[in-house]
């Protein structure tokens, strides 16, 4: 099993950049798929980006691609979104996940096996 806590989330204004970090606890960080997904009032929960077990592969929704990156540090058991260029319609609760599988390219929820409490993302225009 394995534990996530999301940081790094807050209030900004529009076009500023802000860091997402998730920390893992638990069983081996490096042998699961992470991702990062998230969810806007009233909407339903949708897949942001993807990074496979070593952070050589990535995916992105086509809504984030050249503006967010994912990454992650093994050696320190956390993942990262970097978020550029932001815009109101980014705002939202934006969760870690984590999947125990080789497959990197996962966008559903069901997919992933363990979750965060998430953070909050607002970005005012």
């Amino acid at each position: 099993q394995v534990q996530l806590v999301e940081s790094g989330g807050g209030l900004v204004q529009a076009g500023v950049s802000l860091r997402l970090s998730c920390a893992a606890s638990g069983r081996t960080f490096s042998t699961y798929t992470m991702g990062w997904f998230r969810q806007a009032p009233g909407k339903e929960r949708e897949f942001v980006a993807g990074v496979s077990r070593s952070g050589a592969n990535t995916n992105y929704a086509d809504s984030v691609k050249g503006r967010f990156t994912i990454s992650r540090d093994n050696a320190k058991n956390t993942v990262y979104l970097q978020l550029n260029s932001l815009k109101p319609e980014d705002t939202a609760v934006y969760y870690c996940a984590a999947a125990y599988t080789s497959n990197y390219y996962l966008a559903r929820r069901y997919e992933y096996d363990y979750w965060g409490q998430g953070t909050q993302v607002t970005v005012s225009s």
